[in-house]
């Protein structure tokens, strides 16, 4: 289902009930480093995870899975993604936004993520969102492309 333009979109917790839904978008925007199935419905189980979808006309639009350790202060984006047919319509600043949200209400005060250097609309969207590039991760993807990697002090 395509979201109409203009459409309301709300962001919330995803459950298990969306896993296909969720797989198809992992498929539909990565080409590698997907998440698996399994280790998708791990991480919908899992108190160290947050997985937030965007929905707009009962339609999946966005997921992002948000990762959290125990004794840290700090929060992992480990994935962020939007349907191609919904790029460029603020979901993925709305997603980050929520991200910052649940990030603080369990007391987290840095979140950091990594990015591809050839994933240029992304980097846009994480350094106008006051993210800075602190680390570049050689090898990092299964593809062996690098990883850069942004933190931000909330």
């Amino acid at each position: 289902m395509k979201p109409e333009i203009g459409a309301a979109i709300f962001i919330r917790r995803v459950g298990l009930n969306r896993i296909d839904d969720l797989l198809a978008l992992e498929e539909s925007s990565f080409p590698t480093d997907r998440i698996s199935r399994r280790n998708l419905r791990n991480l919908l189980r899992s108190e160290s995870a947050c997985c937030l979808g965007a929905y707009s006309s009962g339609a999946l639009i966005g997921s992002m899975v948000i990762l959290f350790r125990a004794g840290t202060r700090s929060a992992r984006i480990y994935s962020l993604a939007v349907s191609e047919a919904a790029r460029g319509r603020g979901v993925g600043r709305r997603m980050m936004a929520r991200a910052e949200q649940e990030v603080r209400k369990r007391g987290c005060v840095k979140m950091r993520l990594e990015v591809r250097p050839d994933n240029i609309p992304a980097i846009r969207l994480y350094e106008k969102l006051g993210f800075k590039k602190t680390q570049e991760l050689s090898g990092y993807y299964e593809d062996a492309s690098s990883a850069h990697v942004y933190r931000k002090d909330l």
